[in-house]
């Protein structure tokens, strides 16, 4: 199980440490703030920041086997595709159970999200 450890609140630096995550498009970035996911063995926890850059896309749903927290702290964020899209402004949250379908997203003028990752 991957320890979080103990955090107090500290300045977290949002110009380094962004990496594009497995299986996202350029353009779409997360820094790790703590913990982290074993998904081979269906263990962890992590929270995350995910930035999307001003017209970044996903093309497919995602699915994962981990329960996922979100709150959109900045910018905008549509889900769907075409008119079935709907688009979201800060300070909006979900929580989806494993197995959930969700997706694809895109953000015209960019957004940043938290996102906790954790199995049951």
């Amino acid at each position: 199980m991957f320890d979080k450890g103990h955090l107090e609140f500290h300045s977290v630096d949002l110009d380094s440490g962004w990496e594009v995550p497995e299986g996202y498009p350029a353009g779409i970035e997360q820094k790790i703030l703590a913990g982290g996911l074993d998904e081979a063995a269906s263990q962890g926890n992590r929270s995350r920041l995910l930035r999307f850059a001003p017209g970044a896309f996903t093309t497919e749903p995602f699915v994962h086997d981990y329960w996922e927290e979100v709150y959109l702290l900045s910018g905008d964020l549509a889900v769907g595709v075409g008119k079935d899209a709907e688009t979201f402004a800060p300070n909006t949250y979900a929580c989806r159970p494993p197995g959930a379908y969700h997706g694809p997203f895109r953000s015209d003028g960019g957004c940043m999200l938290l996102e906790i990752h954790y199995y049951a």
